[in-house]
């Protein structure tokens, strides 16, 4: 039974992410279709329509495909910034032992694809998108482990989960740090006063919801005209967010007890209302199971759906609309160099580095675990595409035809990755441990 509670969530966890990267699948064919269809001028019609609105003293006015890169992505990096906190607070990251084994590995995933672009790009215009082969998309990967079925162990996919979500941390830093420009300090500034205030409540365990969406549009739109990418204050945001609940176990089955008693004895029969009784009863229920709930827990589960179901697809509908046509122009290397970042680079950086950190015993492999598999998720792990694209759209805002570039190389680098890791990982089968 206690197996049945502490798995049963993350397996929920991987049928959403796994559904989400079939999904991103289907809007990433459907966006090329689209834009190299005879309704392509629709397409691109409709993400540079212009939404928004301009008064004498206040402008914000962007074309459709900035509001779902630097609007609805701002909630899938709240997402993010949810799962980076619950994983350093109680998840696979808040031990050293338990973090060492992933954590190797993405620094494998992060430094390896970096540093491989790095060497292989011969031109300075180019060399911005060194960020783009860093992170993997964690919806796609685990849509194909899914395929797999019974061929990967579940210790597979929460290494999966853990070290994709370091590499997620270490791109969302990069994006802070080397991919924002221009930065107005003073909007920082204004900016970090409701975070404080949120900060604060936090650190005093409470969670006022309508306070939080108030402050949250405040420090996006000042992070908006900061300079620094809007998508950054929805990672901050997330740390606002308390973890822990205000009523034990205990505390919150004994109250359980009292209220259902209570009901039984004003039970009554034929009336289709709650009695004045039952209403109070019912509303001292609604309070302790929001006193029981974790505030980041309940955020995260209920966005969760949204941001794989919803956010992602519309984010791959409106840009991975390559259009490819006999006079288009490409810069091959810059598209050859990310294909190759993303599937040598992760392969071979996530595998060294996992099996060097086993050898120096900085780490050890989970049980159920072979470097066959780990060497088929380290090629899996080539799979960038939303991250890939959203840094790639940062690294050269202004210039299509190197965003174009970057989208060919991602897409091309991703497909390959996917089918090579998937391969791997099928003839791996449940085979024997590789001694270590």
């Amino acid at each position: 039974m206690i197996e049945r509670i502490i798995v049963t969530p993350f397996q929920k966890f991987v049928k959403i992410e796994s559904f989400s990267g079939i999904l991103l699948f289907g809007a990433t064919v459907i966006a090329m279709v689209w834009a190299n269809s005879g309704f392509s001028d629709s397409y691109q019609a409709l993400w540079s329509y212009n939404v928004g609105f301009d008064t004498e003293n206040f402008e914000l006015n962007k074309p459709l495909i900035l509001w779902v890169n630097d609007g609805l992505m701002a909630i899938f990096f709240f997402l993010i910034g949810l799962e980076i906190k619950r994983e350093l607070a109680i998840g696979e990251l808040n031990s050293l032992k338990k973090a060492a084994f992933p954590l190797v590995a993405a620094i494998g995933g992060v430094v390896f694809p970096l540093g491989l672009f790095l060497f292989l790009n011969q031109s300075p215009e180019t060399v911005n998108g060194w960020g783009i082969p860093m992170a993997t998309d964690i919806a796609f990967t685990l849509a194909i482990l899914k395929i797999l079925g019974n061929r990967v162990p579940l210790s597979l996919k929460i290494f999966l989960t853990a070290f994709a979500i370091v590499d997620d941390l270490v791109a969302v830093l990069v994006i802070a740090i080397f991919y924002s420009s221009g930065i107005d300090w003073l909007m920082i500034g204004y900016a970090m006063i409701p975070l404080a205030i949120l900060f604060f409540l936090s650190y005093r365990g409470f969670y006022l919801k309508y306070l939080s969406i108030a402050f949250a549009v405040v420090v996006w739109f000042l992070f908006l005209k900061s300079g620094i990418h809007p998508t950054i204050a929805g990672v901050l945001m997330a740390f606002t967010i308390p973890i822990g609940q205000k009523i034990n176990i205990r505390d919150f089955t004994e109250n359980l007890t009292y209220i259902a008693q209570g009901l039984r004895k004003t039970e009554r029969d034929g009336l289709p209302i709650l009695s004045k009784e039952q209403y109070q009863y019912m509303d001292d229920l609604e309070d302790l199971t929001e006193k029981f709930n974790s505030p980041l827990q309940r955020l995260e589960n209920g966005l969760h759906g949204w941001v794989a179901y919803f956010i992602m697809p519309i984010f791959a509908l409106a840009n991975a609309g390559v259009v490819f046509s006999a006079d288009m122009q490409l810069d091959v290397s810059l598209v050859m160099n990310i294909a190759i970042a993303l599937f040598l680079g992760k392969g071979i950086g996530v595998t060294l580095m996992a099996f060097l950190g086993v050898k120096l015993k900085l780490a050890a492999l989970p049980d159920g675990m072979n470097f066959r598999q780990v060497a088929g998720v380290a090629v899996l792990a080539g799979v960038g595409f939303t991250m890939s694209i959203f840094v790639a759209n940062l690294a050269f805002t202004g210039n299509a035809m190197l965003i174009d570039s970057s989208k060919v190389g991602i897409i091309l680098g991703s497909v390959v990755s996917g089918v090579v890791g998937y391969l791997i990982l099928r003839w791996n089968g449940k085979g024997k441990d590789i001694k270590t």
